[in-house]
């Protein structure tokens, strides 16, 4: 295994992963991606809809913001809202910011936005604190295209508010086939490295596979990873 899957994984992120594993929400075989690619590994958020689980995410979630805040390297700037996209995104960013006043005693408006403009009551595509003249970090599930996040970023800017940061729950670290990736990308539009964090990267499954002498599985993400990984 590669030095750069070597990291001790923290406590969070091995619960997380032995859940998500545990109500199927992670899978390992040969999976077709959108992008036609044989994925050894299949992880799916929607799943992971029990509170057990949604406390843990929450706090994992949680836990990587204030080690992004507080990093010597690249940090993620300071926000004042916490944004998530119709549909997964709304009970993740709800749950983190409970998270983030109750055990970090860290206090941040909430909002996400509608799949379509309401054109009754309040009206409107956003819902939750304004976030005009505000710094907006919007959590996302797993980035592929960047397609949620993209949209986002765009009905907040429009709303006046200015996205300084993405958490993201799984990193695939993948490039696409102009050599770029989609975190790459995404930092681009936001200004600089750090602007996109993660909870979990395919590295920290690699080596919770390791961890866990899961060596066939391991195999195959490495044949994966030198094939398709961000090289750094």
């Amino acid at each position: 295994m590669s030095s750069s899957v070597i990291d001790t994984l923290q406590k969070f992120q091995s619960e997380l992963l032995e859940q998500a594993e545990g109500v199927g929400a992670l899978k390992f075989g040969a999976f077709t991606l959108k992008s036609g690619r044989i994925s050894p590994y299949f992880f799916n958020a929607g799943l992971m809809s029990t509170g057990k689980i949604l406390n843990t995410i929450a706090n994992a979630y949680a836990a990587a913001i204030v080690a992004a805040l507080e990093s010597p390297k690249n940090p993620l700037p300071p926000f004042d809202v916490i944004f998530g996209p119709a549909y997964k995104g709304i009970s993740l960013a709800a749950c983190t910011a409970l998270v983030l006043s109750a055990k970090y005693d860290r206090s941040y408006g909430f909002a996400y936005d509608r799949k379509e403009a309401k054109d009754h009551g309040e009206g409107g595509k956003l819902v939750g604190v304004p976030v005009n003249g505000k710094k907006v970090l919007i959590l996302d599930d797993v980035m592929t295209a960047g397609t949620a996040v993209r949209l986002a970023i765009e009905s907040i800017q429009a709303a006046g508010g200015d996205v300084v940061g993405v958490v993201q729950l799984l990193d695939r670290e993948e490039v696409g086939k102009d050599g770029e990736s989609t975190v790459d990308e995404i930092e681009g539009l936001l200004g600089g490295k750090g602007r996109v964090q993660s909870v979990l990267k395919m590295r920290d499954l690699m080596r919770w596979l390791a961890d866990n002498g899961q060596k066939e599985r391991l195999d195959a993400m490495e044949e994966y990873r030198n094939q398709y990984g961000r090289k750094e």
